[in-house]
This record gives structure tokens, sequence and C-alpha cells, in this order.
């Protein structure tokens, strides 16, 4: 009888203190992430309608808004595989690779900045430099602007999705459309995200080891709030240089666009780890394929921390509980061509 009361006893002193630990990992989740939320978020200067919702996902789609007719938003973002193309460097005009890998369209809009290098402040400009880009598009504003006002169902749905402008069929407007629909692909309600909300069953005893070998090594140095990253700009190689070809010489990152080769060199916007078990190849080379080897590549140059096998794997396990619910999304039927309509050039 004492026997029994004893082991009763002790069950419950192990499962409170369990779940003492369990509520200090979630207290100190929330003070360095974010759960992502449940409905997209609204952008101050580009309020959305349902209308521009929907020019805005058959924009996306639309191959014609590029100078071939044959690549599309989608084509380097597929919806389907994480919101990127999942190979090194994406594919453009004519067979010719970009220079970086395509990050994911998925949670971009929480982002600080857009590309690697951070040279779009929002996804509105985004959207417009790989349309004019000569290795991805390989388009220009105005052509863009004469194949939309030549199919009349888009010039509809441009004046519905921007009621009270007299010339509605602008490139700004193409792209603030595009914006308006990718600010909704996000991914909420991920085990992570469950986890932060106070569900002690979201996420399993090594997930949670993973979560704090996270934050005790210091990965959360870089890699915070709601999208695990992508809030700051940080030198690649901060205290060992990665080897080629992981961080190639030629691609000095930020200081490319800010010309300020002491300060920015190597610097590059801190990846956003949501979704990250879907989106290899990793790194703006995209050359590095497993997850475990990104890890160590990544304590190994921002740390100089060289993990146990075991602690890596766990890491890896906690990052998959970073993937959340993927957009539903049904590929648009999109209007057709007519005479006026420019046609591909290749």
């Amino acid at each position: 009888m004492m026997k029994s009361i004893l082991i009763v006893v002790f069950s419950l002193v192990t499962m409170t203190a369990v779940a003492t630990d369990i509520e200090k990992l979630r207290e100190k989740a929330n003070n360095i992430f974010a759960p992502i939320p449940k409905d997209p978020p609204e952008i101050e200067d580009n309020p959305s309608n349902p209308a521009k919702v929907e020019l805005g996902t058959k924009l996306f789609f639309d191959p014609r808004l590029s100078r071939s007719g044959t690549i599309s938003c989608a084509s380097c973002h597929n919806l389907g595989r994480g919101g990127a193309d999942n190979i090194p460097t994406s594919i453009g005009h004519g067979w010719q690779t970009g220079p970086r890998n395509a990050p994911t369209v998925l949670n971009s809009v929480f982002n600080i900045a857009m590309f690697w290098d951070g040279r779009a402040p929002d996804l509105k400009s985004q959207a417009k430099q790989p349309i004019q880009a000569a290795v991805e598009m390989n388009n220009a504003p105005e052509r863009v602007v004469a194949t939309m006002k030549s199919i009349p169902e888009y010039v509809d749905l441009f004046q519905r999705a921007f009621p009270g402008e007299k010339s509605p069929v602008t490139f700004d407007n193409v792209a603030r459309a595009i914006e308006v629909f990718e600010a909704t692909l996000i991914t909420p309600n991920a085990p992570f995200d469950r986890f932060m909300r106070g569900d002690d069953n979201a996420m399993t005893e090594r997930e949670l080891r993973g979560l704090d070998g996270f934050i005790t090594h210091g990965c959360v140095a870089c890699h915070r709030r709601v999208n695990v990253g992508g809030n700051a700009f940080f030198p690649f190689g901060m205290r060992n240089a990665p080897d080629e070809p992981v961080r190639p010489a030629n691609d000095e990152g930020r200081a490319q666009i800010t010309g300020k080769q002491l300060l920015h060199r190597f610097h590059f916007r801190v990846a956003p780890l949501r979704n990250v078990a879907l989106t290899a190849p990793y790194f703006h080379s995209g050359q590095v394929w497993d997850l475990e080897e990104a890890i160590r590549i990544m304590a190994k140059s921002q740390l100089d921390a060289t993990l146990s096998d075991e602690d890596v794997k766990d890491i890896v396990v906690f990052l998959h509980t970073l993937t959340g619910e993927q957009p539903d999304i049904t590929i648009p039927i999109l209007p057709p061509s007519t005479s006026d309509t420019p046609r591909p050039e290749y």
C-alpha cells in the first residue's frame, strides 16, 4: 500500500516538473518567436478586396507576364512545393539560370524585405523585378500593360479591383494585385504554432528538445520572430567563411546593393525557416540539399560551434514542426488572348 502511494506521489511530482519545464520553454519561445496568424495580414498602403485577390491570383499564374509566354511567378514559386522551385537556381528566359536560389513565397509578407539582398522593400516592389529581369521573365512594363489591355476580361477585373481609378490597367497595379494575393499565402497552425498557443501535445519530447537546442545553441540570434528569420541582415560567415560553392566569392550579397563593402560584404537576409523542410536546396547558392548539413554549416560559420549528431538531428526534428497548413489554392482558368495580344518572343 505504502509503495503504491509512493509511486503515485513520485509520478505526480514528475508530471508537475515536466509541465513546469514545458511552460518555461513555451514562455521562452513566445519571447523570441510568434505564431503565424490565422488570417492574412492587411497591407497598409494596398487594401485588399475580393476582385484584387482574384486578379492577383490570375496574374501570379499567368505566363503572359513573361516575354516568352512560358514563365509565370508560379514557375519559380511552386505552391505545391513549399512556394519554391526546389532547384539550385531558377530557369528563366532562354533557359538562362539565375544567380541565386529562389526563396519561398510562403509567409513572405512577414519578411523585412524581399530577395536575399533585400533590394525590394515589399512584395509589390519585388513583383516588378523578375518581370523585367533579362535572366528571368525578360519583359517590359509597357508590354505587360499592352497584354493586359488586349484582354477584355482582364480590363474588367482591373476596374473591379481598383474602383475609382480612371485608367486602372497599369504596371503598378499589376504588382499591387500580385502583392495582395501573395499576402494570402501564409501557413498557420504548424505544430510549433499550436505549442506556442498552449497545446502541450502539439510537439513531441524530441521536438521540444530540438527547440530548446535551437535556442540554447544560439540559432535564435538571427532566426527570430514570426517567420523564424527573414527580419534582419547578417554576414554569412560571421565566425568562419563557408566553403565554395556554398558561399561563392563573386556574390557579395547586400554590398552589391549598398556599395558598402566594409559594412555589407557577404551580408544576406536571414533565411526564414517556416516550411524549411519543404524548400531544399538551401542557402542563397542553393548548393546544400540536406537539412542536417545546412545546420552543421550554419553552426560552424555563424557560431563557431560543432554540434553533436544528436543535437543536429534534434534540431532537424524541431524544424519539421515549422511546416504549417499549406495554402489551398485552385489554379485559375486564365482569360484567353485576343488578336491584339502581343505574341510570345523567345
